[in-house]
C-alpha cells in the first residue's frame, strides 16, 4: 500500500461526486469497503474505491438492486451476464407499458367507458397463449369439422393474428377489435355457414379444373362490369350474370336454373357480411399486412344484379 493515494470518505466523496452518507451507505453493506483504516479507526480508501463507486453509481441508474451489484463488483456475478439478464427484464417492462399505453391512446380516441377500457386491458395483456387460445376457439367454431381439406387448414391459418412483441398502437386497437369480434356469437355462426356452403361446393361433383370458389367467380366476372359502370339491373349485366351462374352450376355439377341462382345468392350473402371484411382489415393491420381488398363492391352489385333475374 506504499505509495498508494488514500482518500478520507470525504476526500473520496469530493473525488466522485457522491455524499459521504450515500458512500457509507454502500460501505456499511460490503459493496465498497474501505481499504483501511487510519491510527484513529477512520476509513481510508484507495483509488480502487473510486471505480467501484463509478461502476455501483452506473449500475444504480440502470436499475439493478444493490444485492446484483454487490455480486458484480465482488466478480461473483459476470458484468456481461448480468447486463443481458437485466435487459431482457427491462425488454418485458417496455413491452408491458408499451401496450398499457396503446389502450390508453385507444381509450382516449374512442372516448370508452370505464368498462370498455377495463376489456381492453384485458384484452390487450394476455399472453401469446392466450391470445391463440381466443383466436383458436373462435376458428374451431367455424372450421370445426370441415377443415380436414387441407384449403380449409390454410384458409384458417390465414385468420390467425400474430400480435408482435412491441405493438403499434393500431395494432393493439385492431387486436381488440378481433377480438371483440370473435366473441360476436352471431359473426360465429355465419362465419360457420359460409365455411359449411363452401364446403358443399367443394364437395358437389362439378367439372374437374373449374375454379371451386364462387365468390372468387364473382370477383373475376364482376369487376370490369363494376370498372365500367354497368347498372346491374340494365340488359347489359345479363352477360355477366349469365356467366357467373354457368361458371358456378359447373362448379357444383347442377343446372343453371332459379334454384341454382337462389343458392348462390345465398351463398353470396354469407359471404358479404360487413363484419367478415372488418375482420380482415383488421387482421391486416395486427400482422402487418397489406390492406385486404374490398369485395364489397363486387359482391353487392351481382347480388343486386342476381335478385332482379330470380322470379319472385
Amino acid at each position: 500500500m506504499d505509495g498508494e493515494t488514500l482518500y478520507s470518505i470525504g476526500g473520496l466523496g469530493r473525488r466522485t461526486g457522491l455524499t459521504v452518507k450515500t458512500i457509507r451507505f454502500y460501505a456499511d453493506r460490503g459493496i465498497v469497503p474501505p481499504t483501511t483504516r487510519s491510527p484513529a479507526g477512520h476509513r481510508r480508501y484507495g483509488i480502487d474505491a473510486v471505480a467501484r463507486l463509478d461502476l455501483v453509481r452506473t449500475l444504480r441508474d440502470l436499475g439493478l438492486d444493490l444485492a446484483t451489484i454487490r455480486k458484480v463488483v465482488d466478480r461473483e456475478l459476470s458484468l456481461p451476464e448480468v447486463a443481458a439478464a437485466h435487459a431482457e427484464a427491462l425488454a418485458v417492462q417496455i413491452r408491458g407499458l408499451r401496450l398499457r399505453r396503446a389502450v390508453l391512446t385507444v381509450v382516449a380516441e374512442r372516448g370508452s367507458t370505464p368498462e370498455e377500457m377495463e376489456l381492453m386491458h384485458k384484452l390487450a395483456r394476455l399472453s401469446e397463449d392466450e391470445r391463440r387460445r381466443l383466436i383458436g376457439d373462435f376458428l374451431d367454431i367455424a372450421f370445426g369439422g370441415v377443415e380436414a381439406d387441407s384449403e380449409f387448414a390454410g384458409i384458417r391459418r390465414s385468420l390467425t393474428p400474430e400480435l408482435p412483441d412491441d405493438p403499434e398502437v393500431e395494432q393493439v386497437e385492431a387486436w381488440v377489435g378481433l377480438a371483440e369480434l370473435s366473441q360476436d356469437p352471431d359473426f360465429r355462426a355465419s362465419l360457420r355457414r359460409m365455411a359449411e356452403y363452401h364446403a358443399a361446393d367443394r364437395a358437389a361433383g362439378g367439372v374437374p379444373g373449374v375454379r371451386r370458389d364462387a365468390v372468387a367467380v364473382v370477383r373475376e366476372r364482376v369487376a370490369p362490369a363494376l370498372a365500367a359502370a354497368v347498372d346491374p339491373a340494365s340488359p347489359r349485366a345479363d352477360p355477366v350474370v349469365a356467366a357467373v351462374t354457368a361458371q358456378y352450376a359447373r362448379i357444383v355439377g347442377r343446372p343453371d336454373d332459379v334454384d341454382l341462382r337462389r343458392r348462390l345468392s345465398t351463398r353470396l350473402e354469407a359471404a358479404d357480411d360487413p363484419r367478415r371484411e372488418r375482420y380482415l382489415r383488421l387482421l391486416s393491420v395486427v400482422n402487418g399486412w397489406p390492406a385486404p381488398e374490398s369485395l364489397a363492391p363486387v359482391l353487392g352489385w351481382f347480388r343486386q344484379a342476381l335478385r332482379v333475374r330470380i322470379p319472385g
